[in-house]
């Protein structure tokens, strides 16, 4: 066991070697045990569980080391000794035997064997005896050079007998051992309520990594959840393309083999038709006799009315394929709408801020909206102010957590939007992208949507966006755009690395004599059904 003792020796210690723990790791259950001793009763005992409650773990754990308990673990191992110093006797000649007690009246300290005397001799034995210390001179009344016998519950103070009868004459006294044995009492409590305050703190800390674990597992779950929706989804359009495809080459083939069985029919028919025509013309009687026969017999050929040129049975495929499609991409939207929800729920409410504005722009008073105004005013030119890009931010910064908010754009031609970090460059051009602090989308041309990577990725959104739903995860470091109207995902910056606060970032662009005059509209989210 470790040299160091006290309450907290227990809760610090590895129930397998029933030593102090050493890199201790903590199991799903919340039980603590030394890294190595754990593996090791892991791995001489059939399967995995917990040597404390038994609890069976399907698959081995990914042990990870409990700092915060190693760090309490180290800091008591490293605290000072408090155990008492050896003292010597006073009396011993040559070789000094180690002291069992010590006089206050003669203010000396005795081995067992030159303390017999006061045991023995009546008037030793009056004297007060203590347990063998140092520094004797701390055990006296420097005033009245008599022992520290009681202890001045007033004054918080020791004091000697003829105290009592001067300067502490009418104040409360209790002997030294009695007030010692409280304040040791006191210790005690101090101790066990420290000790609860680090198992709370302890079981919080693993309730937090278990929250994160159980966040993580969620988060793979609904990663691949939508990855799979995704992948279906393209795979029922590749088949339902690629049998379309097949069938209308099918059917192009029976139309050709069926138009070229009908061009043979009609050259025959000319044929013959010319024939006719011929015969009809001679005078030659004894010719059309005999010609008649082998010219006018009936020519075998189809009824082609019978023969249909509607390819419905191909069409009444499609369309259930097209209906199975269609059913595919309503649930497709139903999930949108849920991720969506999902994001409107840490909705923040966001105020443009003026002194961001680059002077051209014009707010609206209640801040919620900006569009171009072509005159350049004459503003404070503030720090944070932007000078030559048409740039605003919203007032409010975040640091951490989640928010959401959502910005209207239609009838625009042209802007840009998301969030930037507050260290964004105010003075000068403004590049959009990561890795200068911008995480953006805009439009251009009035259907060129592109996300402001580096390089820029165009977006291929065949439906024009009103509506912007923008959702930060600030600690995933993740930025998602979505189009609100069809509660669709439009993209995603991921694995970001955010470490300055974040604002929202605007610029309605240039209004191009009218043609993107449009405002862009911080509005109110509204949670779709």
């Amino acid at each position: 066991m470790a040299s160091s003792s006290g309450p907290l020796n227990e809760e610090l210690q590895c129930s397998i070697c029933l030593d102090v723990f050493n890199d201790p790791v903590t199991t799903p259950c919340g039980h603590n045990f030394c890294r190595t001793c754990l593996n090791k009763c892991w791995k001489t005992n059939p399967g995995c569980f917990c040597p404390i409650c038994n609890e069976k773990f399907s698959k081995r754990p990914h042990l990870k080391i409990n700092t915060t308990l190693r760090e309490v673990v180290q800091h008591f191992k490293e605290k000072p000794e408090l155990g008492t110093p050896e003292v010597f006797c006073d009396i011993c000649d040559e070789r000094k035997q180690k002291a069992l007690k010590s006089c206050l009246m003669c203010q000396s300290s005795y081995c067992e064997t030159h303390l017999k005397p006061h045991h023995r001799v009546p008037r030793l034995k009056k004297h007060t005896l203590i347990n063998a210390v140092e520094n004797l001179e701390n055990y006296i009344c420097q005033k009245h050079e008599r022992p520290l016998e009681l202890f001045c519950i007033d004054d918080q103070t020791c004091v000697c007998l003829s105290c009592t009868e001067g300067d502490h004459r009418n104040h409360s006294t209790v002997p030294i051992e009695e007030e010692s044995q409280e304040k040791k009492n006191q210790i005690v409590k101090t101790q066990t309520y420290l000790q609860q305050m680090i198992q709370d703190r302890m079981k919080k800390i693993q309730e937090i990594q278990r929250s994160v674990e159980l966040r993580k597992k969620e988060k793979s779950t609904s990663v691949e959840l939508f990855t799979d929706l995704r992948r279906s989804f393209e795979r029922c359009q590749s088949e339902l393309l690629d049998k379309m495809e097949k069938q209308q080459k099918s059917t192009e083939k029976q139309a050709k083999d069926l138009i070229k069985e009908l061009q043979q029919e009609i050259s025959e028919l000319k044929r013959r038709q010319t024939e006719l025509e011929q015969l009809s013309q001679t005078g030659d009687d004894l010719q059309i006799l005999q010609m008649y026969s082998s010219i006018c017999t009936s020519i075998q050929t189809k009824n082609w009315k019978e023969i249909s040129t509607d390819f419905n049975t191909n069409a009444c495929t499609l369309n259930k394929a097209l209906i199975q499609l269609k059913e595919f991409k309503i649930v497709h939207k139903k999930l949108g709408q849920t991720v969506l929800k999902m994001m409107q729920q840490y909705a923040v409410d966001v105020t443009l801020d003026p002194d961001t504005a680059y002077p051209e722009l014009i707010l609206s008073k209640d801040g919620k909206q900006v569009r171009h105004g072509n005159i350049k005013q004459s503003l404070p030119n503030y720090p944070k102010r932007f000078d030559s890009c048409l740039d605003i931010l919203g007032k409010e910064a975040f640091s951490s957590g989640k928010f959401y908010f959502e910005v209207q754009v239609k009838g625009k031609a042209e802007w840009d939007l998301g969030v930037v970090r507050e260290s964004i460059n105010r003075k000068g051009k403004v590049r959009l992208s990561p890795e200068d602090g911008c995480w953006t989308l805009v439009l251009r041309n009035e259907n060129q949507y592109k996300a402001c990577e580096n390089p820029c990725v165009s977006l291929s959104q065949k439906e024009t966006i009103e509506k912007v739903g923008v959702f930060v995860d600030y600690e995933e470091g993740l930025v998602s755009f979505y189009d609100v109207e069809s509660s669709s995902h439009i993209y995603s910056f991921t694995g970001q690395s955010f470490n300055d606060k974040l604002y929202p970032f605007l610029s309605p662009c240039y209004n191009d004599e009218g043609k993107n005059s449009s405002p862009l509209i911080i509005s109110p989210v509204i949670s779709n059904k």
